[in-house]
């Protein structure tokens, strides 16, 4: 099991967070179609770090991004998540 070291509450187990999907798959409603599509059914999947959205569910609820790797599974950083730092 992973351990998330979250910003607001500090370490804490996996089982209390909620994987969303990877950050290059969040669309804005102002996106154009094509580039909507694109990032929903075209992504990449690389080996390697990956950033990702999660949720801490059952914790303070903050949406953070998580610098993972996909085959090792080691996070690098995990900070909130931002909107407007994420278009």
């Amino acid at each position: 099991m992973l351990q998330i070291d979250c910003p607001s509450c500090g370490a804490r187990a996996q089982s209390e967070f909620s994987y969303e999907r990877t950050l290059d798959s969040v669309v804005t409603l102002d996106m154009p179609a094509d580039e909507t599509v694109r990032r929903l059914y075209a992504r990449a999947n690389p080996r390697g770090f990956d950033e990702e959205l999660w949720r801490h569910a059952f914790g303070c609820r903050q949406w953070l991004v998580l610098r993972r790797h996909r085959q090792t599974h080691e996070i690098t950083s995990v900070a909130a998540f931002d909107p407007a730092l994420h278009r």
